[in-house]
C-alpha cells in the first residue's frame, strides 16, 4: 500500500495551469444517522454494496490548484469509462488527459509537448504504487484501498463511521471515515511519517443524479515535507450513460516531457 495520485494532483494541476497561462437535475443529500452498533465488517459491506456501477460518465469538473504559492482554476470536461478510461479537456482543447489501465498521456497545445507512459513508469518516478483504479475510486468517492483484504477498528467520529486497521502497518498508516446516507467515503487519509508523506482526501457532498450517487465535491492535499498540493474538484451537469467516444491524439511536432527525479 502506497500513497497513490501525486501524479493525478499533477496532471490536474497541468490541466488548470496551462490553462491560465496562455443533465439531469441534481440533489444534494442531507446527511443520515450512524448507528453505534454496526460493525467494522457491516461498514465496509455496504460501502461495497454503494458501489456506483455506471457504464459512462459526461461532465464538467471545476479543478482549483494551490501549491501554496500560486492559485489556479479551471472548468474542463470530463468523460469517463468504467474501468477503462478518463478524459480531460481544458476549453478549446489546449491541455487533454487520458488515462486507461495502461496509460497516462496528456499533451500540452500552449508548450508543445506532452507526457505519454504507464503506470509501472510513474509508479518507479514517484516511489509509491499507483494504478488506474485507484484514481477511478477517488473520484467517485470509494476507498482508495480495497478494504476487504484487512480487518478494521470502527467507531462513530462527527457523525461518521472510522474505520482505523486493527494491526499497525509498518511503514504507512491509514484512517477511512465512512458518511452513514450512502456509505461513501467522507475522508481517507494515508500517510508515510518516515517520509513526511501525507495523502488527505475530503468528501464535503454527494448528490444524487438519476439513480447513481457522485461526490459534489472532494478536496484532495498532499503534503511531503515543506511542500503542500491541494486540488479543489467540483462536479457540474453530471450525465450518466450516455454514448461517447474519446477523442485523444498527440499532435505532430510537440516535444515529449521526460520524467527524471529532478522533476519532483
Amino acid at each position: 500500500m502506497a500513497l497513490p495520485l501525486r501524479i493525478v494532483l499533477r496532471l490536474m494541476a497541468l490541466v488548470s495551469l496551462s490553462f491560465f497561462l496562455s443533465c439531469k437535475s441534481t440533489k444534494v443529500l442531507a446527511d443520515g444517522k450512524v448507528d453505534g452498533n454496526l460493525s467494522a465488517k457491516a461498514i465496509v459491506r455496504n460501502h461495497y454494496a454503494n458501489t456506483t456501477n455506471f457504464n459512462t460518465l459526461s461532465g464538467k469538473m471545476r479543478i482549483d490548484y494551490s501549491d501554496g504559492e500560486s492559485s489556479q482554476g479551471v472548468s474542463v470536461s470530463l468523460r469517463m469509462e468504467k474501468d477503462k478510461a478518463i478524459w480531460m479537456s481544458a476549453p478549446l482543447g489546449m491541455v487533454k488527459a487520458y488515462i486507461t489501465p495502461g496509460r497516462v498521456t496528456f499533451y500540452n497545445k500552449l508548450q508543445n509537448e506532452y507526457f505519454d507512459g504507464d503506470f509501472a513508469y510513474l509508479s518507479k518516478f514517484l516511489g509509491t504504487e499507483l494504478d488506474f483504479e485507484q484514481v477511478q475510486n477517488l473520484l467517485m468517492g470509494q476507498a482508495l484501498f480495497n478494504l476487504r483484504e484487512g480487518k478494521y477498528d470502527a467507531s462513530v467520529i462527527n457523525g461518521d463511521y472510522q474505520l482505523k486497521p486493527k494491526k499497525t502497518m509498518e511503514l504507512f498508516k491509514v484512517m477511512f471515515q465512512i458518511e452513514p446516507k450512502n456509505f461513501k467515503m467522507a475522508s481517507q487519509q494515508l500517510s508515510q511519517p518516515l517520509k513526511k508523506r501525507l495523502l488527505q482526501v475530503n468528501y464535503t457532498d454527494y448528490q444524487k443524479i438519476g439513480k447513481y450517487i457522485l461526490p459534489q465535491r472532494i478536496a484532495v492535499a498532499a503534503i511531503e515535507g515543506e511542500d503542500r498540493n491541494t486540488v479543489d474538484i467540483e462536479y457540474k451537469n453530471i450525465e450518466f450513460d450516455q454514448p461517447m467516444n474519446f477523442p485523444y491524439k498527440i499532435p505532430k511536432g510537440f516535444k515529449e516531457i521526460l520524467l527524471t527525479n529532478d522533476a519532483r
